[in-house]
């Protein structure tokens, strides 16, 4: 591991940084323009850490001279795109540069002949499909903060989302990346073809690296033609288990794929509903509920949600509601979009996890955190993408006045447990949110010590210094 000595930020490399980005996008000396970007969106407390200077570059060749930089001062730097992960991975645990990929915002490129788009980090994920709809494409690997979130950032974190069932997830459709390396070197890896495999796949190594190993400057997506039309059923279960069988049967017997299956347990969409003043029917009754979206030509989605309904009836849900106008779609999906700010309003500081198991075991996965939580004196609040078993658990203070100590010290031994409960039932720490610096002490319980030296390992090669966003996934964690 390389050893922990890094410089501070003085005056005069801050106009070094000055000189090669210009004066109007370094801030240095002033906590309060720097303060937005000392944390993410993590919800509890604990994961914030100021920089000692922003630096907002406009192109690789910027990028480049600030990391040959920084080696030569040995300065930690961090990139950032819009700031909204939940793992902490871009806070600047040890001060330094953070680097700020905000004005590398344009959509290059459109190849309609490749079905391709080449896009820099900056670019909103949502901004880049309202201009594909325009060309009658969209690009299928968004999560569901797609409003705020960059591109660059999806990359970083190999980001799911809702249509991950059908669609996959970012790394499905990264087809090219122009990256930065810790020392300046500018590496194009990639392209339009859509195969590749020549030589070892440094691609998508990079894919889901979470900063750690380069900075993406410009990223080259596969995009998709446009479903003409979708539908989304709301469907009621008395319970959770009854809503996790059904899931996988309706698609066994009726060969439909949905582009997304989503779990919300009572308490969640309790919550959904509270924050955005409206009711959804059997509320007293519905221990879960399924959201199901199927797309594709309009003949082909009219008879793929009549069958899915069927099948959601046959495996005990309480009824099933169609939304197949834009309009009821939109009211359905705001739902579930807005979980996370109606947890944030209303529950206060709460331990966000990112858990994947096979789809089948999320049943035992929240029977052991309902048992836990419990144990600890702790509530919790689940949710997820049931399609591919990656769930969405909120641990929750059953006493508002809980002393932060003990709420820290139930929240770990939950998670320990869990975590341990999680690999023994196929799954691991996360499937979306990354590792960063929230999760990284859980690693080895579920990975081995072999599997932790080999990724050591490429951080080093990468990295040979160790100033490329430290503190994230392997290496040091700061002093006291």
């Amino acid at each position: 591991m390389v050893e922990v000595n890094y410089q501070k930020v003085t005056p005069e490399l801050a106009a070094r940084l000055a000189e090669i980005t210009g004066p109007r996008y370094v801030i240095y000396a002033d906590s309060e323009k720097m303060f937005p970007y000392s944390h993410d969106e993590t919800f509890e407390g604990g994961y914030t850490s100021m920089p000692e200077v922003v630096v907002k570059p406009r192109t690789a060749a910027e990028i480049s001279r600030i990391m040959q930089l920084a080696v030569q001062e040995r300065i930690p730097v961090t990139p950032r795109g819009a700031g909204s992960g939940l793992s902490g991975g871009a806070v600047p645990l040890f001060g330094g540069i953070l680097l700020s990929l905000e004005r590398m915002d344009s959509i290059l490129e459109i190849d309609r002949e490749n079905l391709m788009v080449v896009v820099e980090p900056g670019v909103i994920t949502n901004e880049l499909n309202r201009t594909l709809a325009g060309e009658g494409l969209f690009y299928a690997g968004y999560p569901l903060s797609l409003e705020s979130c960059f591109i660059g950032g999806n990359v970083a974190e190999n980001a799911g989302g809702a249509r991950a069932v059908k669609y996959g997830v970012t790394g499905r459709y990264v087809h090219g990346l122009e990256v930065v390396l810790p020392g300046g070197e500018i590496l194009e890896l990639g392209g339009k073809r859509l195969k590749d495999v020549t030589g070892y796949d440094l691609l998508h190594l990079l894919v889901g690296s979470e900063g750690t190993l380069g900075i993406f400057t410009r990223i080259t997506l596969r995009v998709l033609p446009l479903p003409p039309a979708s539908a989304v059923l709301l469907a009621p279960f008395p319970d959770v288990e009854s809503a996790v069988k059904a899931a996988p049967r309706m698609m066994i017997e009726t060969g439909i794929i949905p582009s997304a299956i989503e779990l919300l347990d009572r308490r969640s969409m309790e919550l959904c509903c509270r924050f955005r003043g409206e009711k959804v029917p059997n509320m007293e009754t519905a221990g879960s509920y399924l959201l199901i979206e199927v797309d594709g030509a309009l003949e082909e989605v009219e008879r793929s949600y009549n069958l899915l309904a069927d099948k959601c009836l046959d495996g005990g849900a309480l009824d099933v509601y169609v939304a197949n106008t834009p309009t009821t779609r939109e009211k359905f999906w705001k739902l579930r979009a807005v979980i996370g700010e109606a947890l944030k309003a209303y529950c206060g500081e709460n331990a966000a996890e990112d858990i994947v198991v096979p789809p089948a075991n999320i049943p035992a996965l929240l029977a052991e955190c309902e048992n836990l939580s419990s144990r600890y004196g702790l509530d919790s609040v689940c949710f997820g993408h049931l399609g591919d078993g990656n769930l969405h658990i909120h641990l929750l203070k059953k006493e508002e006045n809980m002393p932060p100590e003990k709420w820290r010290e139930a929240v770990h031994a939950v998670l320990s447990k869990l975590y341990t409960r999680a690999r023994l039932l196929g799954g691991t720490l996360s499937g979306e949110h990354g590792i960063g610096h929230k999760r990284k002490k859980y690693l080895p319980y579920v990975m081995g010590e072999a599997e932790l030296a080999l990724m050591q390992g490429i951080k080093t090669v990468f990295d040979p210094t160790g100033i490329l966003n430290p503190g994230k996934i392997t290496g040091p964690d700061p002093g006291p």
